[in-house]
């Protein structure tokens, strides 16, 4: 796995977190994966099997064993950028289930993020996501 598959396998993984995939996810995978090197040069056709590529490894180890296969590909800050971008995609449809925060933890610690790290990424996610005008 290259360091390419391995930032966006962690945003991969964070389909698993409620065990669904719908439209919103997929729109924003593709959206903040498509704005950022090495993904927004690559071939359409490319992006596409890259992420079918991940779905399908997903669906055969699982999110834990995707994770810690991504890992080791990745420095610190890319680390704390995928961790985010999963974060986001699970407050996307502001609710976040227990399942879900405990999946959160549980990629923060395969990623090996500071705690308090871990804890103002989320921080920042559940603000920009809050619906406070409802």
């Amino acid at each position: 796995m290259n360091q390419a598959e391995a930032f966006a396998a962690i945003t991969v993984a964070a389909v698993a977190a409620d065990h669904s995939f719908v439209g919103d996810e997929a729109k924003l995978i593709r959206e903040q994966l498509l704005q950022r090197a090495p993904y927004r040069t690559m071939p359409l056709p490319s992006f596409g099997e890259l992420f079918s590529g991940l779905l399908l490894r997903l669906r055969d180890i699982g999110w834990q064993a995707l994770v810690r296969e991504a890992a080791p590909q990745l420095q610190p800050d890319q680390r704390e950028t995928a961790f985010a971008l999963a974060a986001q995609l699970v407050h996307c449809d502001r609710e976040v289930s227990a399942e879900e925060e405990a999946f959160l933890e549980q990629v923060a610690h395969l990623l090996e993020l500071a705690p308090q790290r871990s804890h103002q990424i989320l921080e920042v996610c559940a603000l920009l996501n809050a619906d406070c005008l409802a």
